[in-house]
């Protein structure tokens, strides 16, 4: 009877504890994926090395790269057009909370705050009814860069990371007109290095 009742300590103990990030430990996450901004699309991807603060908590900082061709008005009665893809990129300290289900599967939440460097827009105006094609048919203009943060759920199965993100980024003022930056990201990852469910 001992040894039943040992082996069932041993084996909440497991459950308990047995299936955790590991505390104090360093990894590097890399993630691929789809970016849908306001009336567009494109690719992402980011590089994020975190540590591990808890065994269900870490801080990271997240360089992230997104390709995106995106909806610019152009004012009253002229409608949107779409800008050619070009990319942007943004850095952020980054804090996820995992909830531990006792398995290599592990939800979470996340969010971030830090900086955007956004690439200037450019546009094909021949997308305009009786705009001819010629030299002048293209514009670009120059957009600032841009304080933000993101928020985040997802989960990890084994070294495997699956999220969805917002992207929150404050709108460009070009010319009197607001010109849209947030966008969500959906992207499938891995992790590299220590720090691991289902240990």
């Amino acid at each position: 009877m001992k040894k039943v009742l040992f082996a069932a300590i041993i084996l909440i103990f497991t459950i308990q504890y047995g299936f955790s990030q590991e505390q104090n430990k360093f990894r590097v996450g890399l993630d691929l994926g789809y970016a849908i901004p306001d009336g567009g699309s494109g690719i992402l991807l980011a590089i994020e090395p975190k540590y591990n603060i808890a065994d269900n908590m870490n801080i990271g900082l997240r360089y992230e790269s997104a390709a995106m061709a995106k909806n610019v008005p152009l004012g009253e009665g002229f409608g949107d057009l779409e800008s050619e893809l070009a990319a942007s990129s943004s850095l952020l300290g980054t804090f996820d909370y995992y909830f531990n289900t006792g398995s290599s599967f592990a939800p979470f939440v996340g969010a971030g705050v830090g900086y955007s460097f956004l690439a200037n827009l450019e546009v094909d105006f021949t997308q305009v009814e009786g705009v001819p094609d010629g030299e002048d048919s293209t514009g670009e203009a120059e957009v600032d860069g841009q304080f933000g943060g993101l928020i985040r759920v997802g989960f990890e199965l084994g070294k495997l990371r699956l999220a969805a993100t917002y992207n929150l980024i404050g709108a460009s003022d070009v010319e009197g007109t607001d010109i849209k930056n947030s966008y969500i990201g959906l992207s499938l990852g891995f992790y590299l290095g220590g720090g691991k469910w289902g240990k």
